[in-house]
C-alpha cells in the first residue's frame, strides 16, 4: 500500500511540475503577441494580463509542488557536517543532493517566473532593458524540479530504510 501511495504522490507532483512548465511557456507565448517596440537591447511593450494570470499560476503551482516534494520525502537531516557527510551511505548522499538541486532549481526557476510575470504587470507599462524569455526558462525548470523531486523521494525513501 505504502508503494502505491508512493507512486501516486511522485506522478501527482510530477503532474502539477508539468502543468507549472506549460503555463510557463504558455505566459511566454502570450506575452509575445502583445505589441512591443524593440530597439538594440532596450524595448517597450504593452504588459499582456493573460501572460500575468499564467506567470501566476505557474509560480503557484511550482512552490505548490515543491511544498508537495519536502512533505512526503522527509527529512534527511542527520548529516550536519562534512565528516558526518563523509560517512553517510550513498544513498543518503544522493538523496542530500537531490534535496539541494531540487531547491536550487526552485530559487532560480521560481525567481524566472517571478520575474516574467511582475514584467506583465498592468501597471508596469514602461521601456527598459528586454527581458527575454524569463517565463519560457522558468517553465522549464518547472519540468526539471519534478524529476529532481521524484529523484529525492526515491533517494530518502531508500535512504530512510537503510
Amino acid at each position: 500500500m505504502a508503494k502505491i501511495l508512493g507512486i501516486f504522490a511522485c506522478l501527482l507532483i510530477v503532474a502539477v511540475d508539468i502543468t507549472a512548465g506549460i503555463l510557463g511557456i504558455k505566459a511566454e507565448v502570450a506575452q509575445n503577441q502583445e505589441k512591443h517596440l524593440r530597439l538594440w537591447i532596450f524595448e517597450c511593450k504593452e504588459p499582456s494580463h493573460k501572460a500575468f494570470l499564467l506567470g501566476l499560476a505557474a509560480a503557484t503551482l511550482l512552490g505548490l509542488s515543491h511544498v508537495l516534494a519536502s512533505l512526503i520525502g522527509g527529512c534527511n537531516c542527520n548529516v550536519c557536517t562534512q565528516e558526518e557527510l563523509q560517512k553517510a551511505s550513498p544513498s543518503r548522499q544522493l538523496s542530500l543532493a537531490c534535496l539541494l538541486f531540487m531547491w536550487i532549481i526552485l530559487a532560480v526557476g521560481l525567481s524566472m517566473l517571478v520575474i516574467g510575470t511582475i514584467a506583465n504587470n498592468k501597471s508596469r507599462a514602461s521601456c527598459g532593458f528586454t527581458h527575454h524569455h524569463f517565463l519560457s526558462i522558468g517553465g522549464v525548470l518547472c519540468m526539471v524540479h519534478g524529476l529532481f523531486c521524484v529523484a529525492y523521494y526515491v533517494t530518502s525513501t531508500a535512504a530512510f530504510s537503510e
